[in-house]
């Protein structure tokens, strides 16, 4: 009798750490707004098109990320995000003359997550490191610009493609049994496209569905 009471209770015990063990989020999505300060090499305070020397600016976009949980810590995660930033600059010993540069950036990236995805508690930092590619477009109007012959620029759209990559983290705040708040995300973002480096960095807020 003692034996068989031993054994059921053994039993219980084990099945009540393995649903524990189990009780944690599977899988997550986050969609939000992401502001990336993009080392572009043109500065704010000087619109001269040959400055173009460590200088950042600020591109508004989108962020989103899947991430499939193996365990109640570790994470897979996929992301996406998408920067823009429109800017007019005066053409250089033209009067009158103007530079419209249409810039988009987009990130493709893919790497694990750390995170605490029990069901229990309310605030849920995280950390993550990411790794892919960036994919950069740049697109150039010239105005107001008269020839008399033939003109020594013209419109032109500049594309390149290269590494990118995202560590960083932040900290959700759970609003319900299926939806966080991420209150706050922080990355440093490198990517390195047209024949340099850049250090960037970008901070998002947004909704994670769970």
């Amino acid at each position: 009798m003692f034996k068989t009471m031993l054994i059921g209770t053994i039993i219980i015990a084990c099945a009540s750490i393995a649903a524990a063990q189990s009780d944690y989020k599977k899988f997550e999505f986050f969609g939000g707004y992401s502001h990336n300060r993009i080392d572009t090499g043109i500065g704010d305070d000087d619109p001269d098109l040959d400055d173009v020397f460590d200088e950042r600016e600020g591109f508004h976009g989108f962020e989103v990320s899947a991430t499939g949980n193996l365990t109640r810590y570790f994470g897979i995660k996929g992301d996406f995000s998408g920067h823009f930033k429109s800017r007019t600059f005066p053409f250089p010993a033209v009067p009158g003359a103007s530079v419209d540069l249409d810039s988009r950036v987009f990130n493709f990236l893919g790497g694990v997550q750390i995170k605490d995805n029990s069901t229990e508690g309310t605030f849920k930092p995280f950390v993550h490191a990411l790794a892919g590619v960036a994919h950069a477009r740049n697109k150039v109007d010239i105005n107001n610009l008269v020839c008399t012959g033939a003109c020594p620029v013209d419109d032109t759209t500049l594309n390149e493609t290269g590494f990118a990559a995202a560590f960083g983290g932040g900290i959700d705040i759970r609003a319900s049994d299926s939806i966080s708040i991420r209150a706050i995300q922080i990355d440093y973002n490198p990517t390195r496209l047209f024949d340099s480096t850049q250090h960037n960095f970008r901070i998002g807020v947004g909704i994670v569905f769970h």
